[in-house]
């Protein structure tokens, strides 16, 4: 799986209710968690998600478990999340939801072209030398390919 965006930095150690506070899950809406996506750390960042790569610091994802983080991301438009390290369970659901991820340390700068190759298991910045980006178990790989677990579970049926 090859997939390229426009790199979006972010630092480290953003949290899932950074991603999406949890005011705005008291509704089941996931289009107002894409819309409100990063709010509290930077008010501008949703409407620049569309078609995004985001590259991020170390322990991407921490904090709690709510899967309505990956959610909306992924509604959001993102293509896929890059850092050196994520939070284990958010690591989990953006797989399980569809949401690529590759852990990796790309250096690259706001706006250049990003590329992740899950199945070479690289990540490179537009002009540089492609970085290592661990891979992803033939499973995992399965599951994003079909656009989630739901979505793989619902073709094997």
């Amino acid at each position: 799986m090859k997939l390229r965006g426009r790199a979006v930095l972010l630092p480290a150690d953003v949290d899932t209710d950074q991603i999406i506070a949890g005011r705005y899950l008291r509704t089941r809406d996931p289009s107002t968690w894409a819309a409100h996506a990063f709010e509290d750390l930077d008010p501008t960042l949703a409407a620049r998600l569309a078609g995004s790569v985001l590259v991020a610091g170390a322990n991407f994802g921490c904090g709690s478990s709510r899967e309505q983080a990956a959610r909306a991301l992924r509604d959001a438009g993102v293509v896929a999340v890059i850092a050196p390290t994520f939070a284990r369970i958010f690591f989990r659901n953006a797989v399980n939801l569809g949401l690529p991820v590759g852990e990796a340390a790309l250096d690259c700068v706001d706006g250049e072209t990003v590329e992740l190759d899950l199945e070479a298991g690289t990540a490179r910045a537009e002009s540089r030398t492609p970085v290592a980006c661990r891979p992803l178990s033939p499973r995992m790989q399965e599951i994003l390919e079909a656009g989630g677990l739901v979505e793989l579970l619902r073709r094997q049926v």
